[in-house]
């Protein structure tokens, strides 16, 4: 892949998605880093995202993974709202604690119509990788 630069900075990418999808910042994510192909997510988890076990939620951590998939892919394209995904897999590796989750997603494609990342989640708690997960994105026309 060619040497990647990013369209947007974590405030832009933040912003942009604040205003085309609102319900998004309800989540409780942020962005630690961002850099040409790579994204550091941070999701707040609360009593809402535990199942019972005490252990956090596969749907909370699914959501993890497509919006650092989604803020990546943002990052390098600029401000395409429909950018979507069109496939998703998780592999849930371990039970995840009580606490905040930390998505550390890269970019392994970026076409002209398709982008392709991967995220592995870890637990802010105990330091393990949780999930791993993949994701594409169809890519609207520039």
């Amino acid at each position: 892949m060619a040497a990647l630069k990013l369209a947007m900075d974590a405030e832009e990418v933040t912003r942009f998605v604040a205003g085309v999808y609102p319900a998004s910042t309800d989540f409780g994510w942020t962005i630690q880093s961002l850099e040409p192909g790579a994204c550091t997510v941070r999701m707040r988890v609360g009593q809402n995202d535990i199942r019972p076990g005490g252990t956090v939620s596969g749907p909370t951590m699914f959501a993890l993974a497509d919006v650092t998939a989604y803020l990546i892919v943002l990052a390098h394209v600029g401000p395409r709202e429909l950018a979507v995904t069109t496939s998703a897999s998780i592999h849930f590796l371990s039970r995840p604690p009580f606490g905040d989750l930390i998505a550390r997603g890269r970019l392994l494609k970026l076409g002209r119509r398709l982008a392709v990342a991967d995220m592995h989640i870890d637990s802010a708690v105990s330091g393990d990788l949780v999930a791993q997960a993949t994701a594409t994105y169809a890519l609207p026309p520039a």
